[in-house]
C-alpha cells in the first residue's frame, strides 16, 4: 500500500516542495496511523521547511503540524482509540500527507458536530491562546485585551477566548477587511495599525488607562508601542513573531507599570504539563459546544496545492486558518 505525501527535500522556499508516493506507514507500539480528511496551515511551517525554526527535523519530511482524520490502525499498547475513531491531532510535522503515523498521546477526540476542517484548525490555535490568556495572564472579566494580529489564527482564537472570559477585546490588524473578520468574531474595538496611531487609538479607547494584556503573535515594530500602551500590573503576551524581527523592549518600561513580559510556548507546555493541557483542551470543547468558538476557516486547498497555501501565509495574507483537503472530509 502507498501513500501521497508532500515532501520538503532540500530547505527552501514552498516552490521547493513535492509530491510524492511512499509507503503507508505502520504503527509501532504506542502508535496510530491516521488516515488524514484535512491538515491546516500555520506559520511554524513556513518557517520549517526553511530551516528557520526551533525545531529542525531531519530531510526529507511533510511539513504540517496539525491533521485531522479518522484512525486507521493502532500500535501495541495503544489505548483509548480504535479504528474509525475520528481524531485530531498535533505532530510538528508530518502532516501534509495521505496518512500519518505519530504517538497515541498526540491525538483527541473530535468533539461532537465539528468537522474535519475546523477540527484541523482547532488545536493548535485555541490550544495557544487558551494557555497563553487564561494561564499565563489569568485574564479576568471586566479587563481589557489587546490582540495584535487579530484576523490570524491565532488572533481570531484569542479574541473569541477573550470574550468567553468576559473581557473587552480590543482587535488590531493591517486592513480594514481584516479587522471586519475580527468584528465578526465579537472584537468590541479595532484598531488599523499600519494606517492608525496604535499608541494614540488604545489611548482614545482606554480613555488613557491603557490595556491590561497585549496578545503579541507579531513582534517587530508593534510590541514596544504597545508595551508602552500597558495598564498598571499589566502582562504583555510574548507569543510570536509573524512580523519577522524579534523586538528588543526597554526593560524600565517593566519597572514603570509594574509590568510582566511572559513567554508563551505552547507546544513544550503541551509537552511538560499534560495534566493542565488536557484542562484546557476540556475547557476548549465546552466553550466550542456552547457556540463560542468558531474557527475560521478561508481557504480550503487541495493536498496538491500545499505550496499555494504556504505561500499565503508566507505573504501573512491569511485570515483565520487555510486547510488542505486531503481525503474526503
Amino acid at each position: 500500500m502507498s501513500m501521497k505525501a508532500v515532501l520538503c527535500k532540500q530547505f527552501g522556499p514552498p516552490e521547493a516542495l513535492v509530491i510524492e508516493e511512499l509507503p503507508s506507514p505502520h504503527p509501532g507500539a504506542g502508535e496510530v496511523v491516521v488516515s488524514v480528511k484535512a491538515a491546516s496551515v500555520n506559520f511554524p511551517d513556513v518557517l520549517i521547511i526553511q530551516n528557520k525554526y526551533q525545531f529542525k527535523p531531519p530531510l526529507p519530511f511533510s511539513p504540517g503540524s496539525e491533521l485531522s482524520g479518522v484512525v486507521k490502525e493502532v500500535g501495541k499498547g495503544v489505548k483509548g482509540f480504535k479504528t474509525g475513531d475520528r481524531v485530531m491531532a498535533f505532530t510538528t510535522y508530518g502532516a501534509f500527507a495521505e496518512e500519518v503515523k505519530t504517538e497515541a498521546s498526540r491525538l483527541l477526540p473530535i468533539p461532537k458536530g465539528m468537522s474535519y476542517e475546523s477540527a484541523a484548525a482547532f488545536v493548535l490555535t485555541y490550544g495557544t491562546s487558551d494557555h497563553a490568556l487564561r494561564d499565563r495572564a489569568a485574564l479576568r472579566a471586566g479587563e481589557t485585551l489587546l490582540v495584535l494580529g487579530a484576523a490570524g489564527g491565532v488572533g481570531i482564537a484569542a479574541v473569541e477566548i477573550g470574550k468567553a472570559l468576559g473581557a473587552r477585546v480590543i482587535a488590531c490588524a493591517s486592513s480594514e477587511e481584516k479587522l471586519s473578520v475580527c468584528r465578526e468574531h465579537g472584537a468590541d474595538a479595532t484598531i488599523d495599525y499600519v494606517h492608525q496611531d496604535l499608541r494614540e487609538r488604545i489611548k482614545a479607547l482606554t480613555e488613557g488607562r491603557g490595556v491590561d494584556v497585549v496578545y503579541d503573535a507579531v513582534g517587530g515594530p508593534y510590541s514596544e508601542p504597545a508595551f508602552r500602551s500597558i495598564a498598571w500590573r499589566g502582562r504583555l503576551l510574548v507569543v510570536g513573531f509573524a512580523a519577522g524581527d524579534i523586538p528588543r523592549l526597554p526593560l524600565n518600561l517593566a519597572l514603570l507599570k509594574g509590568a510582566a513580559i511572559v513567554g508563551v510556548f505552547w507546544g513544550d507546555f503541551a509537552r511538560r504539563e499534560p495534566g493542565q493541557f488536557a484542562e484546557s483542551i476540556q475547557q476548549l470543547s465546552r466553550w466550542y459546544g456552547e457556540g463560542k468558538l468558531r474557527p475560521h476557516v478561508s481557504r480550503v486547498f487541495p493536498l496538491e496545492e500545499a505550496a499555494e497555501a504556504l505561500k499565503l501565509m508566507a505573504a501573512r495574507k491569511v485570515k483565520g486558518k487555510v486547510v488542505l483537503q486531503v481525503g474526503r472530509a
